[in-house]
């Protein structure tokens, strides 16, 4: 197989893997401030790129106002999943609360079929269908352009979780009672990273969104999205940003190798192949805080 070809899967896998790993920031960001695993940020990608939709087409604003003001909704609702659903589960085991986040999932899927339909809608962002050259390497051009929007988010937050209030939600995160006892607002830190988190899957749903149109799919993201966030670390951005290129140059290279020969599906193979694979021997993840725990 020509060694070009290879490459330009390779690379254009990467990309895409960098636009998973947008997906995976929202799952890290808050098992780093309340340790809970969210299998609701498939979903929360899927419902902001239809709010997107809602205030682009349906209210007919532009892109520059309805993806602000679809930002401000999202966090809102952010906010308001913790305040209504996981505070009241507050003290519970964490299978509960991680079943309460699969129902999260599951009832935002029925409410945006209920609403919007299972059709796919077009999300355009004016991103060209043109692809870039790199060299005789073609480069798909929504893909670049979600990969820089994510290493952007990245330089963001590492830099968000060195100021005050990300050591607070890193404090959260690492003891509850403790936090409470020197007066930090629990509650109020564990809201900030579900408003974060639900802003950050919106900025993913726009983007998968101008790429593969606005319809339930999205929110079949999230399989991609744990398996990064796994393997990179539940607790680390950067881990996710690498798991990610990883992830996303891997399937690629074996769509484009093995697809021919056995008839398709391979990337959903690569994918669950991964998963299984790290979590039976790496359970932490290549760059996760590994707890050990004195019986």
């Amino acid at each position: 197989m020509d060694l070009m070809y290879l490459l330009e899967l390779g690379l254009n896998g990467a990309l895409a893997g960098l636009m998973y790993a947008l997906i995976a920031m929202g799952v890290v960001l808050i098992y780093k401030s309340s340790s809970v695993p969210n299998l609701s940020q498939g979903a929360l990608t899927m419902i902001g790129a239809y709010v997107v939709l809602f205030f682009s087409t349906t209210l007919g604003l532009s892109m520059w106002v309805a993806i602000p003001l679809a930002f401000l909704t999202m966090g809102l609702m952010g906010v308001g999943i913790e305040r209504f659903a996981l505070r009241p589960m507050a003290g519970r085991p964490i299978v509960m609360i991680l079943m309460m986040t699969l129902g999260l999932e599951i009832f935002i899927e029925a409410l945006t079929m209920t609403v919007w339909g299972g059709s796919g809608r077009p999300l355009r962002l004016g991103i060209s269908d043109d692809p870039m050259f790199l060299g005789p390497i073609l480069i798909n051009r929504a893909y670049a352009y979600g990969a820089l929007v994510s290493l952007v988010l990245f330089v963001g937050f590492m830099i968000f979780f060195r100021t005050r209030r990300g050591v607070v939600l890193r404090a959260i995160s690492d003891d509850y009672t403790a936090s409470w006892s020197v007066g930090i607002s629990v509650e109020g830190g564990v809201a900030l990273s579900w408003a974060l988190s639900a802003v950050v899957a919106t900025i993913a749903g726009v983007m998968w969104g101008s790429i593969q149109s606005v319809d339930q799919s999205l929110s079949l993201l999230l399989l991609k999205a744990l398996t990064v966030a796994v393997l990179g670390g539940m607790d680390s951005l950067g881990g996710a940003v690498l798991a990610g290129l990883f992830l996303g140059a891997l399937e690629s290279v074996a769509s484009g190798v093995l697809d021919p020969m056995l008839g398709g599906g391979t990337r959903e193979l690569v994918t669950a192949v991964v998963l299984i694979v790290t979590i039976m021997i790496r359970p932490h993840g290549l760059f996760g805080r590994h707890d050990i725990e004195r019986l």
